[in-house]
C-alpha cells in the first residue's frame, strides 16, 4: 500500500504533526529567533547554576518569572507572524477553519 502512495502522502502518513510555513521565514527574522532562543537558553542554564549554588529562592524565582516572560514574549512574536502569514493564506484558499485553530492557539498562549 505505501508503494502506490505519492511522496507527500507518505511524509503526511509518517510525519502527521509536522507543518511547515507556506511562506518561510526570512533570514533575518530567524536569526532574531533564534537570538531570543539562545537568550533564553542561556536564563535556562543560569537558573540551573543557581539551583547548584543553592541560591535565595527570591532570587530563583525572579529568574523563572524572566524565563517566563522571555517565552511568552517569543510566543507572541510567532503567533503575530502566524495570523499574518498562515492565517492569512489558508483564509484566502477558502479554509475557515485556520481560525479555529488560531482562537485555540491564542487560548494556548493565555
Amino acid at each position: 500500500m505505501v508503494e502506490n502512495m505519492s511522496d507527500k502522502e507518505r511524509t503526511e502518513d509518517v510525519c502527521a504533526c509536522c507543518h511547515h510555513k507556506n511562506t518561510p521565514r526570512d533570514v533575518k527574522e530567524q536569526k532574531q529567533l533564534q537570538n531570543r532562543i539562545n537568550r533564553i537558553i542561556g536564563q535556562l542554564n543560569g537558573i540551573k547554576n543557581m539551583i547548584d549554588d543553592n541560591r535565595y529562592c527570591g532570587d530563583v524565582l525572579i529568574q523563572i518569572s524572566a524565563v517566563e516572560s522571555a517565552l511568552q514574549s517569543l510566543g507572541y512574536i510567532i503567533l503575530q507572524d502566524h495570523m499574518q502569514t498562515c492565517v492569512v493564506e489558508e483564509v484566502k484558499k477558502g479554509n475557515e477553519a485556520i481560525m479555529e485553530e488560531a482562537v485555540e492557539l491564542i487560548k494556548k498562549l493565555k
